[in-house]
């Protein structure tokens, strides 16, 4: 197949096909919830289908931790890898962007595009590192927002994120009740339980603990790999569950015979792919990005100082819906169902599902017909204007 021929298929099978990113750049000074401020404003994003002349058919996706703003499609003919939600966005899918204008950014604070502590400081002409301001999921949805003003989009016709990407949804929701019309959040909650902070603690501990950390002041050659792979190690495990894992792997060995030398080297095949994904991470992610957006996740409480989840939803204007898993015990299924309860409470139109799926949290990320059957028709009967 040549060129030509392969780019017509794609274009022809229901893909967004062949896509570029953008860069927003505010030359204002950005000032964070913690009142610190950065000279300018930087965020890649991506958009997909077209806005049409109303402007009312824009939707927003919001990433998790570890995506980025490459949410659908290919960059070209030599880099064929698909979005990370490239199942799920495209003419004709879930998604439709036949029918919508679909935006996705780089959060604030990100490694790849956005500004972030790898990014060059203007004012010093050296990495920001650690003097990046501290950051919050509100600091990421105020840079969103002013993206989605240099777009020309006033109304949202909906925001959809799981995990981290979910934690923004609902930050949208209060923040900007007038901006949002609907909204979907997968596999998150109003705030991260012990447990869940208690994993991104130890991750953060083996970054600082690697010598190559360098109190945040490294070069971007020369960071702290180690302590970043194995954050992803331990991170990678609480995004699957205990029966997709003994599915896909079980105990099956790599290598049943080896020298005592070699006691401690890989044995079973789930610790040849927990490797790999600790070291993939590394080639693609920064580790102070990796300590900003933990941190920003453990300090996101919509309940408040009062314990009041309803004072924070008492503003929200949009229809939701809210998706939980079974199998999904880093944001178990009634830290999303909590949500819903409190939003009923109030008299919000809000819908929750449970889904049964063995990919514990990361299983919005999986193909599922029932979760494109969710999605599609919540999508395709909106709240009432």
């Amino acid at each position: 197949m040549n060129d030509s021929e392969w780019v017509s298929e794609v274009e022809q099978s229901g893909e967004v096909g062949l896509v570029e990113f953008q860069d927003f750049v505010d030359t204002k000074p950005f000032v964070f919830e913690s009142g610190a401020s950065i000279p300018e404003l930087r965020i890649r994003y991506e958009t997909y289908g077209h806005l049409n002349a109303s402007g009312d058919n824009a939707i927003l996706i919001c990433h998790a931790l570890s995506g980025d703003h490459h949410c659908a499609g290919v960059y070209g003919l030599n880099d064929r890898k698909s979005g990370w939600w490239n199942h799920m966005v495209g003419p004709g899918k879930p998604i439709d962007t036949s029918r919508y204008y679909v935006v996705c950014s780089n959060c604030i604070g990100g490694c790849q595009g956005s500004v972030g502590p790898s990014s060059i400081n203007p004012k010093t002409g050296r990495r920001y590192n650690l003097e990046f301001p501290a950051l919050t999921v509100g600091d990421m949805v105020r840079a969103q927002a002013l993206l989605m003003d240099h777009l020309g989009i006033g109304t949202l016709h909906a925001v959809i994120g799981g995990s981290m990407g979910g934690m923004q949804t609902l930050e949208w929701i209060t923040r900007y009740p007038e901006r949002v019309r609907n909204y979907i959040a997968l596999a998150t909650g109003a705030r991260h339980t012990a447990q869940a902070i208690a994993f991104n603690d130890t991750g953060r501990q083996a970054i600082i603990s690697d010598p190559a950390w360098n109190d945040g002041d490294y070069s971007a050659d020369a960071g702290p790999a180690q302590g970043l792979s194995v954050a992803r190690m331990m991170a990678h495990i609480t995004y699957l569950s205990d029966k997709g894992m003994q599915n896909k792997f079980g105990r099956a060995r790599r290598m049943v015979e080896k020298p005592a030398s070699e006691h401690f080297a890989v044995e079973f095949e789930v610790e040849s792919y927990l490797r790999y994904q600790g070291q993939s991470f590394v080639n693609r992610f920064d580790a102070n990005t990796y300590l900003y957006f933990t941190k920003a996740l453990d300090q996101f409480d919509l309940y408040g100082p009062d314990d009041n989840l309803e004072d924070a939803l008492s503003v929200v204007t949009a229809s939701g819906l809210v998706v939980g898993f079974t199998s999904d015990w880093l944001y178990p299924p009634r830290g999303n169902r909590e949500i819903v309860e409190a939003l009923l409470r109030l008299g919000k139109d809000a819908t929750y599902t449970e889904l049964a799926m063995d990919f514990g949290h990361d299983s919005f990320l999986i193909e599922s017909q029932d979760l494109y059957s969710l999605i599609r028709n919540f999508l395709d009967h909106p709240a009432p204007s």
